[in-house]
């Protein structure tokens, strides 16, 4: 396991429990306990955690935290993440121009896209654009919506791409949130990127929410949406149906990814 997966394990793990053991973690991971203290201490440098005498809590600032770095995010319920990109591709039409948004979950959309098709896609992720370059695909146009640059979140924001937004038309938005339920709706974590999603949700055509299991546990700082600018939401397996099926009187289309 790398070094980054493990962080983002600790930091789920404190989440959940408020605080870690060095060597149940040094057991559950594998690793020398040596390698855990200096995980907790680069997690502490980063001031997520307060280290106490064998293990971390979570400090008072982190409690209310709402956005981690992408790189933390990206391997965060990594196999979810990837089996819900690879059901979203499958919607994506030759000559559609899309939007993606920056988010650790749709950073793994493009990989599935199917490598025959002209695809146009519209972004504010950084992350996104270094992507492509690596997938050498010639049939993607990509089209980045400039901007503040955000170096933690490789995103970029702000009056510029707000503005930049309502330039497009998209046929399909695919966008992540931080939490989704039936009173508060859609939520966001960033309240740096939020209106350039909001504005791209209503200029797209059809719009998909892409949410693995937790999404539905979770309410973000900021309002993104309500249902009725949604088309579909595309989760895991993991999900529970029973306590989804709010989601039909706002018309919205369930699809649960399989394996």
């Amino acid at each position: 396991m790398y070094t980054i997966e493990r962080k983002a394990e600790i930091i789920s793990l404190l989440e959940k429990n408020n605080k870690v053991d060095v060597n149940a973690l040094a057991e559950m991971f594998g690793a020398s306990k040596e390698t855990i203290r200096r995980d907790l201490r680069e997690l502490e440098a980063d001031g997520f955690v307060k280290r106490t005498h064998g293990g971390a809590v979570f400090t008072e600032s982190s409690k209310g935290v709402q956005e981690y770095p992408l790189l933390v995010r990206g391997v965060q319920r990594y196999e979810e993440k990837n089996i819900i990109c690879k059901r979203a591709a499958q919607y994506i039409c030759d000559g559609d121009t899309i939007f993606i948004d920056n988010s650790s979950t749709t950073s793994n959309l493009l990989k599935y896209i199917d490598k025959s098709l002209r695809i146009t896609i519209v972004t504010n992720s950084i992350q996104l654009l270094i992507e492509s370059a690596s997938l050498k695909n010639n049939n993607l146009l990509m089209i980045c919506l400039g901007g503040i640059f955000r170096s933690t979140n490789f995103s970029m924001y702000g009056s510029i791409s707000q503005a930049n937004a309502k330039s497009f038309y998209p046929d399909k938005a695919f966008v992540s949130c931080k939490g989704i339920n039936p009173n508060t709706m859609l939520t966001d974590s960033s309240v740096y990127e939020v209106d350039t999603k909001r504005e791209m949700l209503n200029l797209s055509k059809e719009v998909y929410i892409l949410a693995d299991y937790t999404k539905f546990s979770e309410v973000g700082t900021v309002g993104l949406s309500d249902f009725a600018s949604v088309d579909t939401i595309i989760t895991d397996e993991r999900a529970d149906i029973n306590q989804l099926k709010y989601l039909e009187r706002y018309n919205v289309k369930l699809d649960i990814a399989k394996k």
